[in-house]
């Protein structure tokens, strides 16, 4: 059961109302049947896309296990005493945080082995997510309204895992038995109530969200690549049909899982905004030691079908604001916000104007750029401004130096809605720049989740 990080940026605005344009086609499945859980089973068509041997026997049964109650004084909310006891053991345990994953993870696989199967193969993909993730939405336990957001996008996007309601009666117990082991004279029963409550808590907002999801939505898209463009040595662009319609809105991203490592996945950003025949459009990158993108970039081929989670981010725009847009778009950081520009066209710039800031480190690798200079060529309101940061790059119209600190020099960008993506390192510094250069930070746009950058 893997957690990505939170968004580090402000909530999604509400998509705004627009003219209808034309229906949407029907878009024929690729399989009649698809599997409703993360189930390999005899006859199983998902099993049958990737190839693999499926068990021999029929589905087990799931047992309902209920979510830990073993005190009644666990069932109340948690108090402001129970968070600052939280805090105290969460001092304790987070310096030896790599210990207590093992253990944790030693406890689950050891006596709930039913659990294994919704876990990678190699562990060390993800060894520290599910605990770290538990211990920061512990940790923001004293901020309701923000953990029901953030609790709630993960217990939905946890179906993709096969994740089920009586999954997270042995995750609670597992934890609490984890972290009493390594909170040391931290631990005793105050502490441990405050922890059942919170985890209680937490699950009960993931398994709500969850089950609303199951009501309208599937817990996974299967997609068959239907286009693969190599555009440098390790970028590919790659094109997948759903078999079904998708939602999305432009800026957000998917998680995405390939069929040579099974339940490992990664987040990739959307490159188009949403197209009238319903394909989906990715640019990904080869990084070093990156399981799923170099599978990506350097195996995948027209005909391998893979599977999508559904559509997260914050990163979209709000048409109702009338400011002028500020885009900081860093190597395969290009790509939602060329879907960010293209929405705007499409919903009509209404006489805001856009700045476009497209950074690389030599000129072959702005692999995107005639693209949005063809943008900019049929709109006015764009303004597309290349970017090079390699020791000695240069090219006609290209502006020198590293992204966020050549942005700075063209402020100030007061009154700005700005959107920024690209590597960890460079959203950071470009926060860091716009709040000088008098952007408002709840003006700041980003989706920050940990490997959308990386494999």
């Amino acid at each position: 059961m893997a957690i990505p990080d939170p968004p580090a940026g402000p909530p999604a605005v509400p998509a705004p109302s627009t003219p209808a344009g034309p229906p949407t086609p029907v878009i024929e499945p690729l399989f009649t049947h698809a599997p409703g859980l993360n189930w390999a089973g005899p006859g199983d068509n998902w099993s049958r896309a990737w190839a693999l041997q499926t068990l021999g026997g029929a589905r087990p049964a799931q047992a309902a296990t209920p979510v830990p109650d073993l005190r009644t004084a666990a069932e109340q909310p948690p108090t402001a005493r129970d968070i600052e006891l939280i805090r105290a053991s969460l001092a304790v345990v987070e310096p030896v945080a790599d210990r207590a994953t093992a253990h944790f993870y030693a406890l689950i696989f050891l006596h709930h082995p039913e659990v294994r199967a919704l876990f990678p193969a190699a562990m060390d993909v993800q060894r520290d997510r599910l605990f770290r993730a538990l211990l920061m939405a512990a940790r923001s336990a004293g901020d309701p309204e923000g953990l029901r957001t953030y609790l709630s996008a993960l217990g939905r996007g946890h179906r993709r895992y096969g994740t089920l309601t009586g999954h997270y009666g042995p995750v609670g117990e597992c934890l609490v038995q984890a972290l009493a082991r390594y909170a040391g004279g931290r631990w005793d029963a105050d502490t441990e109530l405050a922890w059942r409550r919170v985890y209680r808590l937490v699950s009960s907002i993931m398994i709500e969200a969850a089950e609303d999801a199951a009501r309208t939505s599937p817990p996974w898209w299967q997609g068959e690549v239907v286009g693969h463009q190599r555009r440098t040595g390790d970028v590919a662009v790659i094109t997948v049909r759903p078999d079904q319609a998708y939602p999305y809105r432009a800026g957000q991203y998917t998680s995405m899982e390939t069929p040579w490592w099974p339940r490992v996945w990664r987040h990739f950003s959307f490159a188009t905004a949403p197209r009238p025949d319903g394909l989906l459009t990715f640019h990904v990158k080869a990084v070093q030691a990156g399981w799923v993108s170099n599978a990506l970039v350097h195996r995948a081929a027209p005909g391998d079908v893979l599977r999508l989670g559904p559509a997260s981010g914050a990163m979209t725009v709000d048409h109702a604001s009338g400011a002028d847009l500020l885009c900081l778009g860093g190597g395969t950081g290009i790509a939602p916000i060329r879907a960010l520009v293209e929405e705007v066209a499409e919903h009509g710039a209404a006489g805001r104007s856009v700045e476009v800031f497209y950074g690389a480190r030599q000129a072959a690798e702005l692999y995107d750029l005639e693209a949005l200079r063809a943008l900019a060529g049929r709109h006015p309101w764009l303004s597309v401004h290349p970017v090079l940061s390699g020791h000695g790059a240069s090219g006609g119209g290209t502006l020198t130096g590293e992204l966020p600190e050549v942005v700075g020099r063209f402020g100030p960008w007061t009154g700005r809605d700005a959107y920024l993506s690209g590597p960890a390192a460079m959203v950071r510094r470009g926060v860091g720049v716009l709040l000088r250069a008098g952007v408002a930070a709840e003006r700041i746009r980003h989706d920050l989740v940990g490997d959308l950058a990386a494999g």
